[in-house]
């Protein structure tokens, strides 16, 4: 039996400051629960080293500065050169340390395994979605992207900003499964488009819930296929992306409350789901040619 110094401490970022416990300084970014299934930290850290412990989350740890050490990865240890863009991939439950010979600037982006359970569905089988580990000396630019996109939507979010985290949630699933996972996802033998059943079902739920936060993951659900595949299937059934489609009804049920009701333009921009006023005027306009108040003169 293990004494207390012998246990491996846990690292669970769902937890309000989980890395304050294994790094000198706290994160300079946080998502802080923002979104579900991942989450995303930025550090600048002096020279430091970590207690050996296991991530509740799959674990991308991506280089901002160049920074050399040492990492232990479920018993092996390898020097890394960390040069920028260089991704260490830590698996859920792999014991873990790492070491930084200088100051670092890294990043942190933590999935949670039921992320790839979901996307994956019907890519691989649920039981042997295990990924491989992966020291920090080699670049990943699609990776890179997706890290750089959610800094950016943390400093400063954007039209759209749930929606394209969510695609980007996707992408990022569907990436590991295919690049770093121990089992290769089979290939699909889905035909073309949604059956009309399942789209109207999907569209029927969309029309219903505009104001809501609506996710890639529940609309695939009703359909009963994976995320993956729904967003391809829905494009080829409809000429949009799930995106698009939610943008261009949640406009077309705007422009019919602004002509048959009283509402203000901040109580419809809520009614169809945009987070505030100005987000739902720039949409509108983007879209329509006209601010919602010109559209309401027009119409008049």
């Amino acid at each position: 039996m293990k004494n207390p110094e012998q246990i491996v401490k846990l690292l669970d970022y769902k937890q309000e400051k989980a890395s304050n416990n294994f790094v000198p300084q706290p994160a300079t970014l946080s998502s802080k629960g923002r979104w579900d299934n991942i989450h995303f930290e930025l550090h600048q850290q002096p020279k430091f080293e970590t207690l050996e412990h296991q991530h509740t989350m799959h674990v991308i740890a991506y280089g901002v500065s160049n920074s050399p050490g040492e990492r232990w990865l479920d018993g092996r240890i390898q020097k890394e050169k960390r040069n920028r863009g260089d991704i260490a991939i830590i698996p859920a439950g792999i014991t873990h340390r790492c070491n930084w010979n200088n100051s670092a600037e890294f990043g942190i982006l933590a999935v949670e395994p039921a992320l790839l359970q979901q996307v994956g569905q019907d890519l691989v089988d649920g039981d042997r979605i295990e990924l491989i580990p992966q020291f920090m000396n080699t670049p990943d630019a699609l990776i890179q992207g997706i890290f750089s996109t959610l800094r950016d939507e943390l400093e400063s979010p954007k039209i759209g900003s749930n929606l394209l985290v969510d695609n980007l949630k996707i992408t990022l699933a569907i990436h590991l499964l295919r690049k770093y996972c121990a089992t290769k996802p089979k290939l699909s033998s889905y035909e073309d488009g949604l059956s009309k059943l399942k789209l109207r079902q999907v569209t029927e739920y969309i029309n219903e819930h505009l104001d809501r936060d609506l996710k890639i993951i529940e609309l695939a659900a009703i359909a009963q296929i994976s995320p993956y595949h729904f967003i391809r299937l829905f494009r080829n059934s409809t000429g949009k992306t799930p995106h698009q489609y939610i943008l261009q009804q949640r406009i077309e049920k705007a422009k019919y409350i602004l002509q048959h009701s009283e509402l203000s333009i901040s109580e419809i921009a809520a009614i169809v789901g945009f987070c505030d006023q100005s987000h739902f005027t720039k949409y509108f306009k983007r879209i329509t040619g006209f601010t919602p108040r010109k559209y309401i003169a027009k119409s008049q």
